[in-house]
């Protein structure tokens, strides 16, 4: 086992993988632009090295000065957490290459799944359902217009590399087509230094479904069941629970199986998740395989009892998969809310600014990951998200009840946030039902 970590992230998912580290008696390395100097991750880490100023390209995205950092205090692995460089696979080289054990998949692995239009070929190839789409990105007006006629409209328009929603566009008339497709490529340009853009055909109203896998490095693979991401807006994740309310037993099986054989075609040694989408009538079909640490994690850690961030430790350190998947069960009901600095009564706009007074909720069956207290400063370098609040309880209304209660509870002063929102949501009939889909805030709330 690992003796330090360094943690190259930031906010609430860097003090979750500081306290796996410190319940494996890991000492932790928090590195820190200047904008987060007195973050919260940074006084619980053992050692703090700052890295440069808030802009991200220098300090949190910066390769020269995370290895570096790792250098200097001698760590001997770094966790990437999600976002910034947990799915840069010359960061996950750059690693190897200076004796720094990458906690995460191989560089290779990551290169597979980072490209969308790869990663489709192997999900074929090993019986995965696939969305029909192109099989190469786009580089011209006939393409653009030949794939249309063999897809048929409507269909979407998504960035080779990337995600969360960034150089996706759907398009539903063939006028627009062109104009679209220019605007996803500059988006995707800009966001992953890449305008490499494909098609698929757009399914409307699916379910957005998630199968969580875990894999060590003697070919075992397992999964752990699936998560419903399907409350979103403008293709960012708002609201997720698992299990997912309508998946009976059999489907879990069959896509948990083929989500298997995924992970096994990429030759995956860590955590991943497997993104699919599922349609009115039950057929599901492969988005994109995330290598990484899901935000959304903590809802499979709650019905299944299994610390994720710690199995990702223990997997990079070599270690064996300790479970095997009929050791696998699901207990409960676990539902998560983001609850982000924005202002729902105004398209959702940014509302960075200092909490003046903050309270989490709590009680039976509640966890908050969040690095907020009273005073905190959100900036506006980063995401604006405050808190996760995540419950579990025996049934889903249960949940809900629960969710809603700890949102009414909670206590966030001096900024807006989508706590209102959420209330909307968990008293919505549909959404109480069950009946919801990628569209659901457009169609049900008019967002």
């Amino acid at each position: 086992m690992f003796r330090k970590v360094l943690v190259a992230n930031r906010g609430e998912i860097a003090v979750r993988i500081i306290r796996a580290c410190h319940e494996l008696d890991i000492s932790t390395v928090a590195v820190y632009s200047e904008a987060d100097r007195e973050s919260l991750h940074v006084h619980m880490a053992d050692e703090a090295v700052c890295i440069g100023p808030a802009v991200p390209a220098r300090s949190y995205l910066n390769i020269p000065a995370l290895i570096s950092a790792a250098k200097v205090t001698a760590s001997e692995a770094i966790h990437p957490g999600y976002g910034f460089l947990a799915e840069n696979a010359y960061f996950a080289k750059m690693c190897t290459t200076y004796g720094i054990t990458f906690i995460g998949p191989t560089s290779r692995t990551i290169e597979l799944a980072g490209n969308k239009i790869e990663a489709r070929h192997i999900a074929s190839q090993v019986g995965v359902p696939v969305i029909p789409g192109t099989e190469f990105p786009l580089v011209d007006e006939y393409q653009v217009k030949e794939a249309v006629k063999q897809l048929g409209l409507p269909v979407i328009i998504k960035a080779s590399a990337g995600g969360g929603g960034r150089g996706m566009r759907v398009v539903h008339t063939s006028e627009e087509i062109m104009d679209i497709v220019a605007r996803a490529q500059t988006e995707a340009e800009n966001a992953f230094g890449r305008k490499d853009v494909y098609l698929e055909k757009y399914i409307e109203e699916p379910r957005h479904i998630e199968f969580q896998l875990l894999a060590d490095s003697f070919g075992q693979v397992i999964h752990l069941g699936e998560r419903d991401c399907s409350v979103q807006r403008r293709h960012q994740k708002l609201i997720e629970e698992a299990p997912c309310p309508v998946l009976t037993s059999e489907m879990r099986q069959e896509i948990g199986e083929l989500s298997v054989k995924l992970g096994k075609a990429i030759n995956l040694r860590s955590a991943a998740t497997v993104e699919y989408l599922m349609d009115k009538t039950g057929n599901f079909y492969f988005i994109e395989i995330n290598p990484r640490i899901q935000v959304e994690h903590g809802i499979t850690e709650f019905v299944t009892g299994i610390d994720l961030v710690r199995e990702q430790i223990r997997l990079a350190a070599g270690e064996r998969l300790e479970l095997k998947q009929e050791d696998i069960s699901w207990v409960g009901c676990a539902m998560e809310c983001r609850i982000n600095a924005e202002d729902p009564d105004h398209d959702f706009r940014p509302s960075p600014g200092s909490l003046k007074n903050y309270l989490a909720p709590g009680g039976p069956g509640v966890r908050v990951d969040s690095v907020a207290c009273p005073g905190y400063n959100i900036p506006f370098h980063y995401d604006s998200m405050i808190a996760k609040v995540i419950v579990h309880a025996r049934t889903r209304p249960e949940a809900i009840n629960r969710m809603k209660r700890s949102l009414k509870e909670m206590v966030v002063d001096g900024v807006k946030t989508t706590i209102p929102f959420h209330l909307r949501v968990l008293s919505n009939a549909f959404f109480i039902q069950g009946e919801v889909n990628t569209n659901f805030v457009q169609r049900r709330l008019g967002e």
